[in-house]
Order: structure tokens, then sequence, then C-alpha cells
């Protein structure tokens, strides 16, 4: 075995989200920009010489079958036709199904830290492509850039932004994210936003918003604390809240009043990622 290697695996926000229509197959078309942030989980990788892989991300109640960091490992050994394996461990810091893309940050970091790793050989493009199959969500991080993206999370334009803090607060509650695509009251034929009017300032809305309000005291009461100090959004699908600050310090004398039971970070947004900063950095590529 080779030593334990750490892997940044970066939280998201979503800075708008809007559904605009509908694919035959009954996939939603989104309209979002994800803004990446220098703040969330930690993947190590030990490398292995018998083709074994091992742990995983080490959530409570997600299978082996169904972990993303395990099934990123396989099929990206699959893929490459790699006979090494890896030891795989997760330290989580983004709260699980909190909208802030944990599960597929760290399910892109995995295949990005074994493709260097393992001398795999993959290009972005095709780790890319590998991790849509995992979900929506993976392509970003994979790529490493804030982005806007559309149709259903695939299309990805790097987008360079301003400089910005943010405060994320986490309710502490779980938000269904298939019963809100179900939900009959979510609006599914919203105009379709572009980038200039999004750079502009005029779209700021969450397609979700409305209804993990309604649904959801626990959000709707960080929502409206945070929103004492600007204008508090939605991450995702929830149930992590967010407000947008000049500065660092102006983020953490918000988050020291944050109240019980919720818990605040204080993040920066950033255009690069640290996960795609150190793979282009390796010595081993990326």
């Amino acid at each position: 075995m080779s030593a334990w290697s750490v892997w940044p695996a970066p939280a998201k926000l979503n800075l708008f989200l809007r559904i605009v229509g509908r694919r035959a197959d009954g996939y939603h078309l989104l309209q979002t920009v994800f803004r990446l942030l220098d703040w969330g989980d930690d993947v190590r990788v030990r490398v292995r010489d018998d083709g074994q892989i091992t742990g995983g991300s080490g959530v409570e109640g997600v299978s082996p079958e169904q972990d993303l960091v395990l099934r990123a490992a396989h099929m990206l050994q699959q893929r490459a036709g790699c006979t090494l394996g890896a030891d795989l461990a997760v330290d989580k810091r983004i709260p699980v199904g909190g909208g802030l893309g944990g599960g597929s940050s760290d399910a892109a970091t995995t295949l990005v830290a074994l493709n260097a790793l393992w001398r795999a050989g993959l290009d972005i493009d095709e780790l890319a492509d590998l991790g849509l199959r995992l979900g929506a969500d993976v392509p970003v991080f994979v790529r490493g850039r804030s982005a806007w993206a559309e149709g259903v999370g695939e299309r990805i334009e790097p987008l360079s932004l301003p400089a910005a803090s943010y405060v994320i607060v986490d309710p502490g509650v779980h938000v269904s994210t298939q019963a809100l695509f179900q939900s009959p009251e979510l609006t599914r034929n919203a105009p379709e936003a572009t980038i200039s009017s999004f750079l502009e300032g005029h779209v700021t809305d969450n397609a979700f918003a409305p209804l993990v309000r309604a649904r959801h005291v626990r959000i709707d009461d960080a929502m409206t604390w945070l929103g004492q100090y600007g204008a508090a959004r939605l991450s995702g699908t929830g149930a992590c809240v967010f407000l947008e600050t000049e500065t660092r310090e102006a983020s953490e004398r918000i988050a020291a009043r944050c109240p019980e039971p919720f818990r605040a970070f204080v993040a920066g947004g950033v255009d690069t990622s640290p996960l795609r900063t150190k793979a282009d950095s390796s010595s081993i590529g990326a």
C-alpha cells in the first residue's frame, strides 16, 4: 500500500435555480449557477496493489451499493481497466442532504484523485462524463470551476464571479428532493434566464424555496433569521440557506450570532476549486 493522500471535496451553492421545462423522459430542465467554495469535505485515499476497493463515504445509512464514493471508484477502475485498488475515507464537514453537493463533490474528488494516483490517464471530459452517470452535479465538481449550468446539469459554462464571502446556515433537517420534484405546486415552466441578467443581479430566485419554506418550519425560521442581515437564499433543494456578504469578517460576525438549534459556517466563493488547484499542481497529473 502507498501512504494516505488527502484531496479536497469542496461544497457548492446554487446562486439561483430555475426549472424551465421537462424532457420527454421526465427529467427536469434546469438553469443554475454553481458557486464553488473554499470549504468542504476531505477525501483520504491510499492506493492498494491488490485491486480491492474498501471504505467509502462513511455516511450512516448509506449502503455500499448506494455509496457514491465507492461507485465512483469502481466505475473508474472498470473504465480504465486498472488493476490497482484503494482504501477510501471521507472527513465529512458538509451537512448530508443540505443542498451543498457533498455527496456529488466526494464522488468527483474520488474520480479525480484516483485518476491521478492510479495514472489511469482519463482526461477531464472523460471524467466528467463518468461523473454524470453518478449524478447531475458531479461534472461541475470534476471540472472545478464555478459555472453556469443548464439541461439536467451537464451543459456547463465556466463563470468568473466577483469575490464574495458566505454565511451558510444548516437548519438540521432533511429535505426529500424526490418529493419536491414530484410536487404539483412546483413551477416547471419559468422563463429562461440569461448569463447577463444573472450577472446584472436580476436573477436570484430558487424554484424550490416557496415549497421548502411551506413544508419545513425550521428552514423557514432559518431563512427569516438570516434575512435580518440581507437577502437569504436556499441552496439547491435545501436544507441549507445562505447569505452573501462582501467580506469574510462580515460573514463571521453574522455566523457568531447564529441561534440554536441552527449551525452556521463561513466560506469564500472561488472561481477555481481547491480540488482543481491540487490536481493541476500535482506532479502526477489530473
